[in-house]
């Protein structure tokens, strides 16, 4: 029993300073060893060798790295091998990581490209085209070869290709044809297809009868255009729509263009002139006057009074070609030749001309007074001898002094004229008569 207990000590003894010999060893650590690959850094360089052909797999990758020693060799995370060298290749990108004796790795990317097949080749397309027949037919057709390579297949406009180079059952247009090669190397020719002129040797002839217009703004003219040189033909007027009919009924005057078109489409065209009818044929605007003379002695004072008949009222006037006006008088005027014109409504115009405005004739007071002084003064006013510038062989020079010749040869103011004496009272009473009723010449 004591023996036992003794053992039982002794292993407890033994596996408490186990405990304490482990913890203490934590504590204090034991040595870690250090890191194979710190600062070690491993390059991967290689040669590739690209596929023969596009598609074949015959490409490889030769590659070798540095950073260490015992190097193995892997492709695209592939088992690790003791040889660089990767044959067997497509195109494609590769990566190859490399592994040294101590586990330390680095790693490189590496593509491969298949060979430009179309490198040096050049395909050309020619052809013969067959046009359409007629404008709207699809029985055109393109034919095509290919050279520059070989194992060509076709296609037009961007469609499917096709082993056959003829197209056919093809409208007038712009195609465009691939020819392609067995590698997919291609080349390409544009063709244009037209269709046939139905109007080639087409000439259109538009004739036609016009009627005017009844009056002067009326729209009930007409055109009855007919065409030869086609059949089938429809009409329009100005550019408007067609129409079956070549009658153009409602019309004003004016310029019109009657285009004729045929079944073909082929057109041909002519100007028609309507024109109003004269509203003045048939009328003669006759022109009346009355005319009043003028003194020759006092401003101007002939006047015309005109009237207009043979047309359709209201009439205006004009006097020697001047505006036309309503009033249909004209004052003011000096004696002398005038053209009187007279228009109406219708712009219908009638004309009289060289209508004397006269002078009006010396009245008897006046031609009695102008005697006396003539018979008894002349001798010291005259054009050669105008004393105080008085003329009295000038008759309206007469009317000017009227006042100095009553004071004169009246009133003997401040001296009586003639020198000889005052006139006998029966011819001073003719001054005075004269001068009473205005002193004009009219008097």
């Amino acid at each position: 029993m004591k023996q036992s207990r003794i053992t039982f000590l002794s292993v407890l003894f033994f596996a408490v300073f186990l405990i304490i010999d482990l913890s203490c060893g934590k504590k204090e650590g034991t040595a870690v060893p250090p890191d194979p690959c710190s600062g070690i850094t491993v390059v991967v360089t290689g040669i590739t060798t690209n596929p023969a052909t596009p598609g074949a797999s015959n490409g490889s990758i030769t590659a070798t790295a540095t950073g260490g020693s015992g190097f193995t060799f892997s492709i695209n995370g592939g088992p690790f091998q003791t040889s660089g060298t990767f044959s067997g290749l497509t195109a494609g990108t590769f990566t190859i990581t490399v592994k040294n004796s101590n586990g330390c790795t680095g790693s490189a990317a590496f593509a491969l490209t298949d060979p430009n097949p179309c490198a040096g080749i050049t395909i050309l397309v020619n052809g013969t085209i067959s046009n359409p027949t007629a404008p709207g037919s699809s029985n055109g057709s393109v034919t095509v070869t290919a050279s520059g390579s070989s194992g060509f297949t076709y296609n037009i406009n961007g469609g499917t290709f096709q082993v056959s180079n003829v197209f056919s059952n093809l409208a007038a247009g712009s195609y465009v044809i691939i020819a392609k090669d067995i590698n997919g190397c291609t080349g390409s020719s544009n063709f244009t297809l037209t269709a046939s002129n139905p109007c080639n040797g087409i000439n259109i002839t538009v004739n036609g009868t016009v009627t005017n217009p009844s009056a002067p703004g009326a729209s009930n003219g007409n055109i009855v255009a007919t065409a030869t040189g086609s059949t089938g033909f429809t009409y329009n007027i100005n550019g408007g729509a067609f129409q079956s009919s070549g009658t153009f009924n409602n019309l004003a005057a004016g310029s019109y263009t009657i285009t004729a078109k045929d079944a073909n489409s082929c057109v041909g065209s002519a100007t028609f002139l309507l024109t109003d009818p004269n509203p003045c044929s048939g009328v003669t605007i006759t022109v009346g006057t009355s005319i009043n003379g003028t003194d020759p002695c006092m401003a101007p004072g002939g006047m015309i009074t005109a009237s207009g008949s043979g047309g359709t009222g209201p009439y205006t006037f004009s006097l020697n070609s001047g505006a036309f006006q309503s009033n249909n008088i004209f004052t003011n005027l000096s004696s002398g030749n005038y053209n009187v014109s007279a228009k109406d409504i219708n712009n219908c115009v009638g004309t009289v001309t060289n209508i004397l405005v006269p002078n009006l004739p010396a009245g008897p007071l006046f031609s009695a007074v102008r005697t006396l002084i003539q018979n008894n003064c002349v001798s010291c006013h005259n054009p050669t001898n105008a004393n105080g510038g008085m003329i009295w062989t000038v008759d309206c020079n007469i009317v000017t002094f009227k006042d100095r010749i009553q004071a004169r040869a009246v009133n003997g103011n401040p001296s009586p004229m003639p020198p000889t004496g005052l006139l006998p009272a029966s011819e001073r009473q003719k001054i005075t008569d004269w001068i009473n009723a205005g002193g004009r010449f009219t008097d």
